[in-house]
């Protein structure tokens, strides 16, 4: 009883971390003329600001339970996990757009499962199979399919970079949840904390690329538009990163590697309707089924593990 109330809580915050996650996709497309890297860093810089005023009446208390192995680990989770994941969604969307970028990322879930096959509670990688080929074979079709459709039109170049971002932040992005998972098992702070832990040292990493990176972009924007890129960012940080990052370390904490990737695909799901929504069209013929082998593979790995 007691380990299905953690399943149920655990599921429970990783699809409120997928719903304020959805967002993070929407942001670089609401801020045209500023690359996905520069938006990436104004993002994490806002998300490094909040985490040190939420985390500054405890700072010493907090500090004084990180081993150096766990600053490390902070490091590398958050310039992996955070910058370079942003920055290569960000990209992705600008090139391919929203769905073909949300999708590709939406393959996570396989990723994960895949690498948590090994621990306790895991289902049997044969009993995934099935599941995970179904997910990957949605995200197949919407990457064949930007590539045909783009070639068609001669932007075929742009949008294979579009594709690799999209693929490249997939990865990164399945290393950190992978990482982060094991080492917020054997770290002595809150999930919460270790959520504004990460956002100090992300903070930190993009004020170093703040100059050389976001300096000469918005030097060519007017007033306006830079106040409107900046309240961009911030939203995307209060939302996606400090409230959806305490989620996501929430569930964490209470699900099985291999189980708490699945519930990602809520993340997916936010952010297909959000772009659809921005970009005021129905999804494509394509596009829907494969948003459909995406979702049933993932909901039919959760049957898996419920079963388990």
């Amino acid at each position: 009883m007691v380990i299905q109330q953690s399943l149920t809580k655990g599921i429970a915050c990783g699809v409120a971390a997928g719903v304020c996650w959805g967002v993070i996709f929407l942001g670089p497309a609401l801020t045209p003329g500023l690359s996905g890297t520069a938006f990436a860093v104004l993002r994490f810089m806002c998300y490094g600001l909040f985490s040190v005023v939420l985390l500054l009446p405890r700072w010493r208390r907090v500090c004084a339970t990180l081993t150096r192995a766990d600053w490390v680990s902070l490091f590398w989770l958050s310039l992996i996990g955070n910058v370079l994941y942003y920055a290569l969604v960000g990209t992705g969307v600008q090139q391919v757009g929203v769905a073909t970028t949300s999708l590709i990322v939406g393959l996570i879930p396989v990723f994960v499962a895949l690498a948590g096959r090994r621990d306790a509670h895991a289902v049997p990688i044969r009993r995934l199979a099935p599941s995970l080929c179904c997910a990957m074979a949605g995200v197949a079709l919407i990457s064949f399919h930007a590539l045909g459709a783009e070639h068609a039109a001669g932007t075929g170049a742009t949008h294979k970079l579009g594709l690799l971002c999209a693929f490249g932040a997939l990865s990164s992005w399945s290393w950190y949840a992978v990482s982060n998972a094991r080492r917020l098992a054997i770290v002595q702070v809150s999930a919460h904390d270790w959520a504004l832990l990460t956002g100090v040292m992300a903070g930190a990493q993009s004020l170093l690329l703040a100059v050389p990176v976001v300096g000469p972009e918005l030097a060519t924007l007017d007033t306006s538009t830079w106040i409107h890129h900046l309240v961009v960012a911030a939203g995307v940080a209060l939302l996606a990163s400090v409230v959806g990052g305490a989620f996501w370390n929430q569930a964490s904490r209470l699900l099985p590697l291999a189980l708490s990737g699945q519930v990602l695909v809520v993340e997916t799901l936010a952010a297909l309707l959000l772009g659809f929504m921005w970009e005021q069209r129905w999804p494509s013929i394509v596009e829907l089924i494969a948003i459909v082998l995406l979702v049933l593979g993932v909901v039919w790995c959760l049957l898996c593990h419920q079963r388990r």
